[in-house]
């Protein structure tokens, strides 16, 4: 079949998108239980990881005290997108989260970059952090029982283990729990975001016992470039606000209820971090935290005199892990069901389980992959996968809300981007500036993935698109039965 640009770039019509998500009538695939509290604690929880407990061990060294600022830049940068993924989710409150975006806005092919991206971020992720729960499981197995998983068992074989085991099992729970149904995932989730919340906070309370303002004097020592590189370092702690828009068929009333949770998730984070940092930096003297591996638990052992803390900071880092592997899961399993929708991947994506209500054989094939993933590879070489695919599809969203307020003036917004145009600029600056500052091998790895990714739509994608030959697809059920 001949391709011509204008197939290339064919734009999914919204009012389809829309039409097929049951936005407007209420009759989604899925089942809308997920309400704005649950899914702010997506927002939430899968922002919130292990990042905040250590990462002030790389970014302090290159910031100094004012890494404070660092933390405000970076959460200006990450609030901006947040700001535009708001507005689209409004718009347009379909699963798919950024490729949805880009296939209303900037056409097909570009929507197969934008997936390639999300896949990366989402699978990559998942098998990093999974990798990373054992870890965190056996300080804690350490701390109260005085034993450890053998490393035969907890490691990647590069690593001297034959299989992280532990790891794999993350999978499988987060797994059962998706299958079981999505408003009981959610609700898992809510009560372990509640739990590392409360566990940052009980950092924030003793660790003011420890205030010094002499630990802040020497302020900025390595200046604003100083301040600008620690920005880069941290920025990784705000991923995960996007996992919000990767719900759009299964939440109340989305229109309010996305750009809501996105705000309410992004004010919480930044103010987390912030006061966290603020508190952490005051209690010990920046030279402190050069390879300070235990993070917040060794600040609250040296204000408190006591070692209970570290042990609570790590079950706070299991809890935290196992919620993140949750979502970004979940997110993972609904981005690959908007793409068998539009007939970019096999329709066994697409299938939907009539009881439960979940697409059953696309979570486990994704939980299958990433159990390999997270079982075999270690975590250095995954999470340096993470941070690109991410930044490419910020900046999409971004270039997306432009398009979109062009395009479709006339679309319901239940939420517009304040200060347009300048805002959705500064956001694609931002992106720009800190992809420029990754290693050369990570824009490598990312372009080869690129490359695979556009070679399946060239194979299989566009000759299987329901767009290009105007097919719509309906629910599909396990039992192959009637839609419902």
């Amino acid at each position: 079949m001949a391709m011509t640009p204008q197939q290339l770039f064919r734009r999914k019509p919204v009012p389809e998108m829309s039409q097929e998500s049951g936005t407007d009538t209420g009759q989604s695939e899925l089942v809308r239980t997920i309400g704005l509290f649950q899914l702010s604690m997506f927002g939430i929880g899968a922002t919130v990881g292990t990042g905040i407990f250590f990462v002030l061990a790389q970014a302090v060294p290159v910031a100094g005290p004012a890494v404070i600022w660092s933390f405000v830049i970076a959460g200006v940068v990450a609030g901006l997108t947040a700001i535009c993924y708001a507005e689209l989710a409004s718009a347009v409150p379909v699963s798919g989260s950024s490729y949805s975006y880009a296939y209303a806005t900037l056409g097909e092919l570009p929507a197969i970059g934008v997936a390639a991206c999300l896949l990366l971020e989402y699978g990559v992720s998942a098998a990093a952090v999974a990798v990373g729960w054992s870890q965190y499981l056996n300080e804690l197995f350490d701390n109260i029982f005085g034993f450890t998983i053998p490393d035969s068992l907890s490691q990647a074989p590069e690593q001297g283990g034959v299989f992280n085991l532990p790891a794999v099992i993350l999978v499988l729970l987060c797994t059962l729990l998706l299958i079981r149904g999505a408003s009981e995932s959610a609700t898992t989730n809510a009560v372990m975001v509640c739990i590392k919340i409360g566990v940052l906070l009980l950092f924030i309370v003793l660790g003011l016992r420890g205030w010094d303002a002499n630990n802040l004097s020497d302020f900025a020592p390595f200046g604003i470039s100083g301040i600008t590189s620690a920005a880069g370092i941290i920025f990784f702690s705000y991923i995960g606000l996007d996992a919000v828009s990767t719900a759009g068929e299964e939440v109340k009333n989305p229109r309010r209820t996305m750009p809501l949770a996105i705000l309410i998730a992004l004010v919480t984070v930044t103010g987390l971090y912030i006061l966290v940092t603020l508190v952490a930096v005051a209690a010990q003297p920046s030279g402190d935290f050069e390879n300070q591996e235990a993070g917040l638990s060794a600040i609250l052992e040296k204000v408190t005199g006591a070692t209970w803390p570290a042990t609570v900071l790590a079950a706070g880092a299991v809890i935290s892990i196992f919620s993140v592997t949750l979502i970004v899961i979940y997110g993972q399993t609904r981005i690959l069901f908007a793409m068998a929708r539009d007939g970019m991947i096999p329709e066994l994506f697409h299938r939907v389980n009539p009881r439960t209500h979940t697409p059953v054989p696309n979570t486990i094939i994704v939980a299958v992959l990433i159990a390999l993933l997270a079982g075999l590879i270690p975590i250095n070489f995954l999470a340096e996968m993470t941070s690109i695919g991410t930044l490419v599809a910020f900046l999409v969203v971004s270039i997306g809300v432009m398009v979109l307020r062009r395009t479709h003036p006339e679309l319901p917004r239940g939420f517009k981007v304040p200060g347009y145009p300048v805002t959705p600029i500064l956001s694609i600056l931002g992106c720009l500036w800190i992809i420029k500052d990754l290693r050369a091998v990570t824009i490598w790895v990312f372009l080869i993935w690129l490359a695979v990714a556009l070679a399946w739509y060239f194979i299989y994608g566009f000759r299987h698109s329901h767009l290009g030959r105007h097919e719509h697809v309906g629910l599909i059920h396990d039992d192959d039965g009637p839609a419902s």
